[in-house]
C-alpha cells in the first residue's frame, strides 16, 4: 500500500500480527529447499551424502513467517556468535536465540557468520528435521567415481545436482520417506515407506 499522511499505522501492525505464526518456522524444509552433496566416498564406491541448508533458506523462512521487519540477526564475538531475534507482537517484545558457528575452509569470516546464523536458526526450528535424516549411502555407478592417488574421488559423471529428491514427513514433522532418482530417471536411493498424498 502507498503510505500517505495521517496513515493508520495500527493497520500495518495488525498485518504483521496476522502473519506471525511461529509454528511455521519449524515446518520441514522440502527437498527443493535443501542441498545434497557428497561428503565422502569409500574404496568400495559407496558415497555418503550430506543434507544441509544454506543461509538463504533461513532468511526466506524468516521473511515468510515473520515478515521482513519482524526479525533481525546480530553477530557478536567476531562473528562466532549470532543472535536471531523475532518480534513477539502478541506480547510486544523481542525474543532472541543464539548459537555459535565454526569457520569454513574458504572465506573464513563470511563462512563463520553464515554458520553461526544457520545454527541460531536451528534454535528456532528451521531445518531441525535435518538431524533426523538417515545415513544416506549410495552405491555409485562405474564412471561416477575413480581412484586418484589411491583415494576415491567423484568424477564429472556424478551429477548429483541434477538428481530429483522426494521427502515426506508425518504430522509430527518427522521424516518418513526419502528417495532419489538420477538425471536418467534411475532410482538410486530409497528409505522409509512412501505415502500416497491426497489431492
Amino acid at each position: 500500500p502507498v503510505i500517505q499522511r495521517n496513515t493508520d499505522w495500527s493497520r500495518f501492525k495488525l498485518l504483521r500480527v496476522n502473519c506471525l505464526d511461529l509454528n511455521n518456522l519449524s515446518k520441514p524444509l522440502t527437498a527443493d529447499q535443501v542441498e545434497f552433496r557428497v561428503q565422502s566416498i569409500n574404496k568400495g564406491g559407496y558415497a555418503t551424502i550430506l543434507v544441509y541448508k544454506d543461509a538463504r533458506v533461513d532468511m526466506a523462512r524468516l521473511n515468510d513467517v515473520c515478515g521482513p521487519l519482524g526479525w533481525e540477526r546480530i553477530h557478536t564475538n567476531g562473528n562466532h556468535n549470532c543472535i536471531v531475534r523475532v518480534f513477539d507482537s502478541k506480547h510486544g517484545h523481542w525474543v532472541a536465540k543464539e548459537d555459535t558457528g565454526t569457520e569454513s575452509n574458504t572465506q573464513k569470516e563470511k563462512g563463520l557468520a553464515s554458520d553461526s546464523f544457520k545454527r541460531a536458526c536451528f534454535n528456532w526450528g528451521i531445518g531441525i528435521e535435518l538431524y533426523d535424516y538417515p545415513l544416506i549411502s549410495i552405491k555409485l555407478d562405474k564412471g561416477e567415481w575413480d581412484l586418484n592417488g589411491g583415494r576415491p574421488k567423484q568424477t564429472y559423471n556424478l551429477k548429483l545436482k541434477d538428481w530429483r529428491w522426494l521427502t515426506q514427513f508425518d504430522d509430527n514433522k518427522k521424516l518418513t520417506f526419502i528417495a532419489a532418482k538420477d538425471q536418467g530417471g534411475k532410482m538410486r536411493y530409497q528409505w522409509g515407506e512412501y505415502r500416497e498424498e491426497s489431492k
